[in-house]
């Protein structure tokens, strides 16, 4: 079987969840399949080293310019493209990608989200049949959507709303345009599925790699970086320039690490994550930690004593949470934090919806040992049954396999 699997960003570094989804899926993939890895990057952005034992047929990099200019911003706005599709976008990232399609046969085609959907004709109208899977990160309307709710600027939300609605409508051109789809979460999959009933949409949740995360190895990260953070710390873990992050961790800290802080005045709040915005940066104090980009996040993962995740928009599920849980560290969350994540309140980690709330859930956590060994134990459990990268990706590669197996069935019956 070959695949080509189509990203709108790098392939590496895998720093954030876009990219750490995609790599591991691809990856998971090249084990049964030979895959060709197509990526995208801004002209901005620097060009990486890719890991060699990846196990990819070949990675193809397409430049596509620059986002968010002038001419994009208007054409964003009066329609029909959203802006996020036309930043993907350009003739010549097009034209390379008809030649890689020329140039090999695929049985089956990955596109990783809404943002592509320019590219779609081009695929299906490539020489030699193909199946299509479209895998949806989150639905982009939905995080357009709560943003515009979110924001009180007025500006920001009259573009929000126009750029949900062109998103919106993407999204349903792309449910109609192909058969296959796979979401991160079965609220997710009940949601496309109102728009459109007969499509078929799996699941196939963000994952992690339980044993990068083992005490085990995260010992050695510590021991490979050097002393480690000797004081306990409250942590955050995220792309600091994603206005659903930069938002939680300026609300955690004005309203609700100040009472925490009184209250345990040994702790430390660390927040790790690169392109930190500048009110971001601002927050660094002697007991605020902003670190920006980290090689490894393993050793802060060693001094945590719990990792916050108190996000009030945004979408799709977080692998920050995940990973804390593969990591051991408890966690605590607003239930819009863990949306989509298989988790019970007080038995993988503690659910809080507001300052108070998530105050004392926070204090729970640094007050009782039995309460992170449970919850850690738990969640460690959880993540190793449900959630490892290599049970998700063998789902994806049955996905990819059926379809091939479909499409052959029936060529044979035709030719009957």
């Amino acid at each position: 079987m070959t695949t080509l699997y189509f990203a709108p960003n790098r392939m590496w570094p895998a720093n954030s969840g876009a990219q750490l989804r995609n790599y591991q899926l691809a990856r998971r993939l090249s084990m049964r399949s030979s895959v060709t890895f197509v990526e995208m990057r801004h002209a901005q952005e620097e060009r990486c080293l890719h890991p060699r034992d990846s196990g990819f047929k070949r990675i193809v990099t397409l430049d596509k310019g620059r986002a968010y200019t002038p001419s994009r911003i208007l054409r964003g706005m009066v329609g029909p493209t959203p802006i996020t599709v036309l930043n993907c976008w350009s003739e010549r990232s097009a034209s390379q990608l008809a030649a890689v399609l020329r140039s090999h046969t695929f049985d089956t085609v990955q596109i990783e989200g809404v943002h592509l959907a320019k590219y779609l004709p081009i695929i299906q109208e490539a020489p030699g049949c193909r199946e299509i899977v479209v895998d949806w990160h989150n639905i982009e309307s939905e995080l357009m959507w709560r943003y515009a709710e979110r924001t009180r600027n007025w500006l920001k939300q009259t573009v929000a709303r126009r750029t949900a609605k062109l998103i919106e409508r993407a999204e349903n051109d792309l449910l109609s345009a192909c058969a296959t789809h796979t979401v991160t979460s079965e609220r997710e999959r009940q949601k496309l599925l109102a728009r459109r009933p007969d499509a078929n949409i799996q699941v196939i949740p963000n994952g992690v790699d339980t044993g990068f995360f083992t005490k085990e190895k995260i010992a050695e990260a510590c021991r490979q970086a050097g002393p480690c953070n000797s004081k306990r710390t409250i942590l955050f873990v995220g792309w600091m320039a994603y206005h659903a992050n930069i938002d939680a961790v300026l609300w955690f800290s004005r309203t609700i690490w100040p009472e925490i802080s009184q209250n345990y005045p040994n702790l430390q709040f660390t927040i790790v994550g690169r392109d930190p915005a500048p009110a971001v940066r601002a927050l660094a104090s002697d007991r605020i930690h902003v670190t920006g980009t980290v090689d490894d996040v393993r050793p802060f993962y060693a001094s945590a004593v719990a990792t916050v995740v108190p996000l009030r928009c945004g979408s799709g599920t977080r692998l920050k949470i995940l990973e804390s849980m593969a990591a051991g560290v408890p966690v605590v969350s607003t239930p819009l934090g863990a949306e989509g994540i298989e988790v019970k309140d007080d038995v993988h980690l503690l659910l809080a919806n507001d300052v108070r709330e998530i105050a004392v859930a926070v204090s729970r956590v640094v007050s009782s040992a039995e309460t992170r060994t449970r919850l850690s134990q738990a969640a460690r459990a959880l993540v190793c049954r449900v959630y490892d990268w290599s049970a998700i990706g063998d789902r994806l590669s049955d996905i990819h396999a059926n379809l091939v197996e479909s499409e052959s069935h029936e060529s044979v019956q035709s030719v009957y």
